[in-house]
This record gives structure tokens, C-alpha cells and sequence, in this order.
């Protein structure tokens, strides 16, 4: 049975609790100075993307970039290699440069003078009545209680029972960009989003890549996009498609995982990026009378709040469909609103997300991929624009990028966008755009300029390609 915060011994009430400091964080503006907050973070300030996911990946993502055009310039007539990776340079470049400074700086904000209406708890927290947690601060427990809680605690790493029970070291996004040194030989258990990024990374610094795949990889992209993508990948990393790992070894080579067929894969570090689960598991959300879809992921209704704990709310990995930041952000800005507007709450924006992948080559959707458009019934015209068609893909000697658009031949709307190639995620943009404002595809090329000869003409002949009633 809950017991009601009334009935709970707390230290303090306030206004509004706060668990997590990633997207959560952004929450508390001056819109919240007459409030007392409580901010719970157990770990860095920032969050997943701050600390261990997109910001230094990307960071990552780049170096990698540079180094691979350089190995691959001879196609546009120069001699050019790359001669050393100074790892350690980067890690600290990234970290004790950029990252790290910035989530410091943004634990002593809260902690500071300019926020005076917020106190903030460093232990974890867990629910002990309705809208009341357990938790601390330093080595002091405290028990607290809010008029409002917003459960922004993200998610973890998914570790697959047989890495688990076997004992051996592995790493995960949130330690791997931290090694001591580049190693020669890695092997990655996943196919997704993160898998490939690291994959392109530590390949095109030097390191030999091994990927161990259940499916394929990058498995829910359009079709078009799919199998390219899985050919050119197989082309530079040895992947071993449909595979599940049985086992794991610590030999003198280093991690050795044996598969399901009876084979083994080996590299001197193991990296799992085999998914992500929501952390709201390590709450003890049920004491709090909060229901969960599955063990972890808060259920909340179409405006952020607990279907079941009135008062409690969820933003982010925790709660949403789509474990993306600037979902995250953009559920922030709902749950904020909602927060001081309750007369008036705002649905959580998940219309036409996009996504993107910085791998190489770097991918970028929105919408529903040419399947999915078929399969919702539309009238479906389809174009695949190579990148090497245009001429800024000429000067690049481009050979694999493609643009590729959907739309409904009735209507003249846009259905999916699906972009592979250099400049991926900011090419999408514009047709991000158009699905935000809906609108019509027939006219929206020829009604504008196209820079020529930029690299946006691609999108433009794409447009153009479409064939309509």
C-alpha cells in the first residue's frame, strides 16, 4: 500500500522535485524563483548527452571524420595519410577541456548563490509514499516531499546476461570514450545507433573492428537506405550479421566471445551497445503509485503526467518513445509549460521526430519510411536522388549517398525523408520543416532558390523526381 506523503516523515516540502539534470535541469528559469525545487542527481550534471552520449561522441564523430577523408583523398588527386592518433590528446580534449568543466560549472550554478530557492540532493533517490523520495545529501539521508515531481532520470545501458554472468571487463558509451589508450582490436555486441557510431569511430582512428549483430545493422531504417548502409559496412568492418553471443573469455588476447553458430570473435577491449532501458526500475516507482509500461519506463498520458500518481510527471528517456535529446528537450518545454499552465497544458511534441545517425556514412530520417507509407494505405510516389548526381556531389567523388523521398501522389504531402551521405543531418532539415508546416511538396521546390551548385540540390531533384497525378 502507498503511504501519502501527509503521513511520511519528510526533512523538507517543496514545490517541485526534479529528478535528473539532463533535459530536466533546463526546467527551473526565472518563471520558478517564487518556488522551493529540489534537484536530485546522483551522477554528473548534464546527463547522458552532456557527459557520455551525443555531445562528446560528436566530439569523437569528427576526429574520426577528418581522419577518414584524409585516408580516402587519393580519389580527389591528393597523397595524404594520417600519421599518429595522439588518443590521450583527445580524451582530453574532450573531457577535461569541454565536458567536464561544463558539468561542473552546472552543479555549482544550482548549488550556488544565483539559484537560492534550490537545493540539491546527491544521492540516489527512491520513492517511499506518493510524491516522496528517500534520498541525500553527502553522507546525510533525507527524506523529501513535493506539490510536484518531474522524473527526468533517463536511461542505462542494456548488458546481455551472458557478458553479465561471465565476469569478464566490458565497456559501454559511458567509459569507453575514456580509455587510456587506443586500442588495436574491438569488438561491439549491437547493431543500432550507437554501435555504429563508435564503430566508424574507432575504425577510422586505426582500430580493428569487429560487430557482433543479432539482425542486421541499423535494422528499422527505409529499406533503400538498409541494405545500402549493411554493404558498405560489411565492406570495412568484419560484422557478423544474425549472431548472438553465448559466452565470454579473458584470454591473453583479450575478450573472446563465442557465438551461437559455434564461432568466436576477439578484440582487445569489448564494447556492449546491445540498447538502452529507462532507469525508472531503480526507483521503486510502484511505492510512489506509479505505473510503468514494462519494468522501467514511466506511463504517462499525452500530456507528461503519471496515468496512475497525480502530481508526478516524466520527461526523457524515462518515460518517452523516442530516447532521442532534443525529444527530450522539446518534452521539457511541455512539462515546464504544463507545470506553470495548468489551465492549459500542451501535448508532448512527438510529430514527425527526426533522427540521425553520425556514422559513416552519416544517416538522417524523418517520417515513415516507403514500407510503412504502403502499408498506412497512402497513393505512394518515391524518389532516390544520388548524391553523385549533383555537382557539388561530383566535386566530392561521391559514390554511395542518397536522398531519398516520400510522398502521397493525391495530396502533394510529404510522407518520409530519408537522407544517407556527407551533411546527412543538416540536409534533412528543410524537409523537416515541411512536415512540420505541412506543406505541399508539388510547389515547394520550385518556389524557392537552390543555391547552385551547394549541396542542397540534391534535395531539390529529389523534389522534382517526385511524380504526381
Amino acid at each position: 500500500m502507498n503511504t501519502p506523503a501527509s503521513k511520511t516523515a519528510v526533512d523538507r516540502h517543496y514545490d517541485l522535485i526534479i529528478i535528473g539534470t539532463g533535459s530536466g535541469n533546463s526546467i527551473p528559469g526565472p518563471e520558478f524563483e517564487d518556488q522551493s525545487i529540489a534537484i536530485i542527481e546522483e551522477a554528473s550534471f548534464g546527463g547522458t548527452c552532456l557527459n557520455v552520449g551525443c555531445i562528446p561522441t560528436k566530439m569523437y564523430v569528427h576526429a574520426a571524420d577528418v581522419a577518414l577523408q584524409t585516408a580516402e583523398s587519393g580519389r580527389l588527386g591528393l597523397d595524404a595519410e594520417v600519421n599518429s592518433v595522439d588518443w590521450p590528446g583527445m580524451v582530453s580534449r574532450v573531457f577535461e577541456n569541454r565536458v567536464d568543466p561544463i558539468a561542473t560549472a552546472g552543479e555549482e550554478y544550482r548549488r550556488g548563490p544565483q539559484t537560492p530557492n534550490i537545493d540539491v540532493y546527491d544521492q540516489h533517490a527512491v520513492f517511499v509514499g506518493e510524491r516522496t523520495l528517500r534520498t541525500g545529501q553527502g553522507v546525510h539521508q533525507r527524506t523529501i516531499s513535493g506539490d510536484q515531481v518531474v522524473v527526468a532520470a533517463g536511461s542505462r545501458p542494456v548488458i546481455p546476461e551472458a557478458i553479465a554472468a561471465s565476469g569478464v571487463p566490458y565497456h559501454t558509451n559511458e567509459d569507453i570514450m575514456r580509455l587510456p589508450q587506443l586500442p588495436k582490436s574491438l569488438v561491439i555486441i549491437g547493431g543500432g545507433y550507437i554501435a555504429m557510431e563508435f564503430a566508424h569511430v574507432f575504425d577510422a582512428l586505426g582500430t580493428d573492428v569487429t560487430i557482433i549483430a543479432r539482425s542486421t545493422l541499423l535494422r528499422n531504417l527505409d529499406e533503400d537506405l538498409h541494405d545500402r548502409f549493411n554493404a558498405l559496412a560489411a565492406e570495412r568492418f568484419d560484422v557478423r550479421f544474425g549472431r548472438t553471443t553465448m559466452a565470454a573469455d579473458q584470454t591473453e588476447e583479450g575478450i573472446t566471445l563465442r557465438l551461437d553458430d559455434g564461432s568466436t570473435a576477439t578484440g582487445e577491449v569489448l564494447l556492449v551497445a546491445a540498447g538502452r532501458i529507462p532507469n525508472g526500475d531503480l526507483l521503486d516507482l510502484p511505492s510512489g503509485g506509479i505505473e510503468t509500461i514494462g519494468a522501467g519506463r514511466l506511463k504517462v498520458d499525452q500530456y507528461g503526467r503519471s496515468t496512475s500518481a497525480p502530481g508526478v510527471w516524466a520527461l526523457g528517456d524515462v518515460s518517452s518513445p523516442y530516447m532521442l535529446k532534443h525529444v527530450a528537450n522539446a518534452e521539457m518545454r511541455a512539462v515546464r509549460h504544463n507545470l506553470l499552465n495548468p489551465e492549459k497544458l500542451q501535448k508532448m511534441p512527438h510529430d514527425h521526430v527526426p533522427a540521425a545517425v553520425f556514422t559513416h556514412p552519416q544517416i538522417a530520417t524523418v517520417g515513415m519510411t516507403e514500407s510503412q507509407a504502403r502499408k498506412h494505405g497512402h497513393n505512394v510516389t518515391v524518389k532516390v536522388q544520388d548524391y553523385g548526381d549533383v555537382a557539388f556531389g561530383w566535386a566530392m567523388e561521391d559514390t554511395t549517398g542518397i536522398c531519398k523521398l516520400i510522398a502521397d501522389q493525391d495530396t502533394g504531402k510529404l510522407l518520409g525523408a530519408h537522407y544517407m551521405g556527407p551533411q546527412a543531418s543538416t540536409l534533412i532539415q528543410q524537409m523537416i520543416t515541411v512536415l512540420a508546416f505541412d506543406l505541399d511538396v508539388r510547389q515547394f521546390a520550385a518556389k524557392q532558390y537552390w543555391i547552385h551548385p551547394a549541396l542542397p540540390e540534391v534535395t531539390e531533384n529529389a523534389l522534382l523526381g517526385l511524380k504526381f497525378k
